[in-house]
């Protein structure tokens, strides 16, 4: 993706190629054509490759080259692992995923809404706190209110959110407040919003974490 491409500094020897948002098979089967021609290659993700990063789109286009072409499966993957978004925000605000957790992506381009809305009330009727990638595109603008709407008929108004923009880059921001009183449209895809669950509290020093006990 252009924007994750840019950071990687140019380096003699160094060939970036970059690419749009959503063609991350496409951009896989690119590195593995570029692998098996000899080249030692980087798919480059925004933070673990792992988590909604390309990792998996990687093993995806393997399986499928692969199919057509069995000298595929001799490219050795290696996946490096990072910081994802949660945790980096998670640390900025303090330990709200300090105990059991959910990370579950807004974006319904691979999933049906449905199935989405169904995963974020399990996870809130679990207490689990959760933290939510893509939360809200130019065109999905009115997802994240859906889900706040959906996440109110399970959890009460006085949960602890937090909202981290740009973390870790220039711009970092960290807002704190409630269910009730989040304002979705504060939000844009520089963001990570976390849901505090049952035992999440803002302690005496205004740092958000959630208790490592659970009490009936």
């Amino acid at each position: 993706y252009a924007p994750y491409v840019a950071r990687v500094p140019q380096r003699p020897g160094l060939t970036r190629h970059a690419s749009g948002n959503t063609v991350e098979v496409d951009r896989a089967r690119h590195a593995l054509d570029l692998a098996l021609s000899g080249a030692d290659v980087a798919v480059v993700s925004g933070g673990d490759a792992g988590v909604f990063g390309m990792a998996a789109a990687v093993f995806e286009a393997l399986d499928e080259a692969v199919a057509d072409d069995p000298r595929y499966a001799t490219v050795p993957v290696k996946v490096l692992p990072g910081i994802t978004a949660a945790h980096a925000a998670a640390a900025l605000a303090g330990a709200p995923l300090g105990a059991d957790h959910a990370l579950i992506s807004l974006s319904d381009r691979l999933k049906p809404w449905p199935v989405l809305v169904a995963r974020l009330r399990a996870a809130a009727r679990a207490g689990l706190a959760i933290a939510l990638y893509n939360p809200r595109s130019r065109t999905r603008p009115d997802q994240l209110a859906a889900a706040k709407a959906e996440l109110l008929q399970e959890i009460p108004g006085d949960r602890v959110v937090v909202v981290a923009r740009h973390v870790g880059r220039e711009g970092q921001s960290l807002t704190q407040t409630t269910l009730a009183d989040f304002d979705p449209q504060t939000v844009d895809m520089g963001c990570l919003v976390i849901i505090g669950a049952p035992a999440t509290r803002v302690g005496a020093t205004g740092r958000v974490w959630t208790a490592r006990y659970v009490r009936d």
